[in-house]
């Protein structure tokens, strides 16, 4: 196959997840805060953000972020299941204690309940620290893959990876030694400079072919599962095999998996994955968590709006020698004596408005039961119930709360052995 084309499919393949990129971006967002960013229109057909529209009509855009806790909790009870089983022990001990594997994973499971993507990359190579085996978790904006449909991942024939590399990083890894080829790498990346990026921006901001920033240089790391003839001109052998491009398309290195695996060195996880589509965990409740910041701006509006300790002065009932504005200040004394004529039928009252009587109240506490269903996180994980009594109804609560979670908790495991096993036989190799 053509390089050209080659750097084309990654291309292509990149492009294909912005829709990924995008919700992905949306999710995160909403996990750290930002719950009042999504555009709509105004009455006059602008395009506004929720949260200017808010505002523009007089109100506060509040946010209780209850994403945040839920990502948390759900983290936290990986942590503590992987403590007490013991998933850092044993064979991969070693090379978790290199790679702080129980940190790296807790950070990869936040980013799988985010966007439904886990992406590590395991390889064997020379680093500040020494040589060894390092495993890095991927970010999904600088990733990308074939559409592929199988869960595990076993129709994946093209995978890699955007870098951005410090000069002296890309001659010390391409340069082989070779001054020429050093002085060549430096014309290359000299000409990129100073033209302008031939890629364009995603929702994140990254493109594929230009650097995030402008001292780096941008290098695309392609795999691709190929074919080549077999030793004595019979059956055609399969390997993977890896190229580094240049952003003009200049390959700068290409080999075979060097790996005892023979594959890519990337451990991939899409879940739910369904007809190729991925929709998380958090997104799931974005419609809740919207609702509820509502919720409550409608609250706080309804408390700033309701009447507070008015009176109601009939005008009749006025002495001829006060005046309302003595009234108001005798009202306003805990010890005030207002006096009245006793001309009419209607007597001074006091009003105080309840705007818990518009139903709103009970509305966002129905809301907040249904974002614990949804998300299948209830208050027991959460370390609280207003049921058990005593630790052994708390941990049988706590067991059966995590059945919802069973089955994202153990895809995340499907994927970390995928990731121990390529580790492994590049360790042991």
């Amino acid at each position: 196959m053509e390089v050209s084309k080659i750097l084309a499919r990654a291309y292509s393949a990149w492009n294909r997840g912005g829709t990924f990129r995008r919700r992905r971006e949306r999710c995160k967002r909403y996990t750290y805060g930002d719950q009042w960013s999504d555009t709509v229109r105004d009455s006059g057909g602008a395009v506004v953000t929720e949260g200017e529209m808010i505002e523009r009509n007089g109100k506060r855009a509040y946010t209780n972020n209850l994403i945040r806790q839920l990502v948390k909790t759900v983290v936290g009870r990986y942590r503590t299941m992987a403590a007490d089983e013991g998933l850092y022990r044993g064979d991969i001990a070693a090379l978790a204690r290199a790679n702080s594997l129980a940190e790296l994973d807790s950070r990869a499971l936040e980013e799988f309940l985010i966007s439904g993507c886990a992406v590590q990359r395991v390889v064997e190579e020379r680093r500040w620290n020494g040589n060894g085996v390092w495993v890095d978790n991927v970010d999904p904006r600088r990733f990308f893959v074939n559409a592929f449909r199988d869960p595990r991942g076993w129709d994946i024939d093209l995978v890699g990876m955007l870098h951005d590399m410090s000069l002296p990083e890309l001659v010390n890894r391409f340069g082989h030694g070779d001054q020429a080829r050093a002085s060549e790498l430096r014309r290359i990346y000299g000409a990129i400079g100073s033209a302008p990026s031939i890629g364009g921006d995603d929702a994140a901001g990254e493109a594929f072919f230009a650097a995030a920033e402008a001292d780096r240089c941008r290098v695309v790391e392609v795999w691709t599962f190929d074919s080549r003839p077999a030793a004595g001109g019979a059956d055609s052998d399969f390997c993977w095999h890896c190229r580094y491009f240049a952003p003009d398309g200049s390959l700068l290195d290409e080999y075979d998996s060097p790996y005892a695996h023979g594959a890519h060195p990337f451990a991939v996880k899409f879940y739910p994955l369904t007809d190729g589509e991925v929709h998380s965990f958090v997104e799931d409740v974005l419609d809740q968590q919207k609702f509820i910041n509502r919720l409550i701006v409608m609250l706080d509006h309804i408390m700033a709006c309701s009447a507070k300790g008015v009176l109601l002065f009939p005008v009749e009932q006025l002495p001829d020698d006060s005046t309302m504005a003595e009234v108001a200040d005798t009202w306003a004394r805990a010890d005030g004596v207002i006096p009245i004529t006793g001309r009419g039928l209607q007597l001074p009252q006091q009003i105080n408005g309840n705007g818990g009587n518009s139903g709103a109240y009970q509305l966002l506490q129905l809301q907040m039961r249904l974002f614990e269903q949804v998300s299948g996180v209830g208050s027991a994980l959460m370390g609280r119930s207003s049921v058990a009594r005593g630790a052994d109804m708390l941990d049988n609560e706590v067991r059966n709360a995590t059945i919802a979670l069973a089955d994202l908790f153990e895809s995340f495991r499907s994927f970390t052995a995928s990731r121990n096993e390529k580790a492994l036989r590049v360790f042991q190799q």
